[in-house]
């Protein structure tokens, strides 16, 4: 797929610099002289009106720093970009009814914050992000999600500490090493002929659809894993299958990969367990949902890789 990379957190072209992780020394003195700190709380970026609304070490929430900051690589002008979690802060007499849910569009404004900045939650703000700030802002909370949990030893139970500028963490204990953990995932533009199969999760707002989706197992295939999980979900068996673009999805630790594949069936028995319904949706009935005319389909978020997918079949351009 030619442009496969401008999916959302896609192609942002983030400088990671990943051979300063390691000089502990250097990124002591770098953040303690930088004016591009992302903070994050509970999840949810400091962003403003035009993308991350960065603030400088000195800011008084990154006293509430669970662990150290993380090094999240170099700016366009050379500059060193880091992320802090401040979940500890605690805001006054505000609404946190919504955190966690599938929607949240609760923001949080912390104190001496940038003008117009507030936290907010990614899946609702991706869109007015830039392809770097994007990148920058899912690879911030997918770390510091990991950090969250694994905060022990996986091999021998102990405490274990942040190290390499974030990206790994070290048992004193048993001296094993852990890294940031991303979970593949396997998402199906599932076509026979003029349709397009789509599905919906029981948790989903109303009306949404969306393409079927499932976790790679250990020892599988993308190939395998986009037959198995259609199958498992809908019961349509599905034959060739080609790659097609792949996005990072960090809620929690995802990384996406969009396949096309060729259903070898049409009926559909749906598993009530993974899904609530599954159908097959014309071309023509998509270029309504995409209009937001059809009578009771909405079409899947825009950002996700599901409305990307979908968008360049309507239009015809996924080579």
């Amino acid at each position: 797929m030619r442009h496969a990379e401008t999916v959302t957190f896609g192609g942002g072209g983030l400088e990671r610099r990943a051979e300063l992780r390691r000089n502990a020394e250097v990124l002591s003195e770098a953040f303690q002289q930088s004016n591009h700190v992302l903070l994050i709380w509970r999840g949810k970026p400091l962003l403003g009106p035009e993308g991350i609304a960065w603030v400088s070490a000195e800011h008084p929430l990154i006293a509430l720093q669970r662990e150290a900051p993380v090094f999240l690589g170099q700016g366009a002008e050379g500059e060193m970009l880091f992320a802090a979690d401040v979940s500890g802060w605690e805001p006054e007499d505000a609404d946190l009814s919504t955190l966690n849910q599938f929607v949240d569009p609760s923001e949080q404004v912390p104190p001496n914050a940038p003008e117009g900045a507030a936290f907010c939650e990614l899946r609702g703000a991706m869109l007015r992000l830039s392809p770097l700030d994007a990148e920058i802002t899912a690879t911030a909370r997918a770390v510091f999600t990991w950090h969250a949990s694994h905060q022990f030893c996986a091999k021998c139970g102990h405490a274990s500490v942040m190290a390499s500028g974030g990206w790994q963490r070290n048992c004193d204990a048993c001296q094993a090493h852990h890294f940031p953990r991303t979970d593949p995932v396997v998402i199906m533009l599932i076509t026979r002929g003029n349709s397009v199969l789509l599905g919906r999760s029981p948790h989903w707002p109303e009306r949404m659809y969306s393409l079927l989706a499932g976790f790679v197992e250990p020892g599988e295939t993308l190939e395998a894993a986009v037959r198995r999980e259609v199958f498992e979900e809908s019961g349509v068996r599905v034959g060739e299958v080609e790659y097609l673009a792949s996005q990072p999805w960090p809620f929690p630790a995802s990384l996406m990969f969009g396949a096309q594949g060729k259903a070898t069936s049409i009926d559909i028995t749906i598993d009530p367990v993974e899904i609530e319904a599954a159908r097959w949706v014309t071309r023509e009935e998509m270029a309504e949902v995409f209009a937001g005319r059809h009578a009771d389909i909405d079409p899947a978020r825009k950002g996700a890789i599901a409305h990307f997918l979908l968008e360049n079949w309507l239009a015809d351009t996924l080579d």
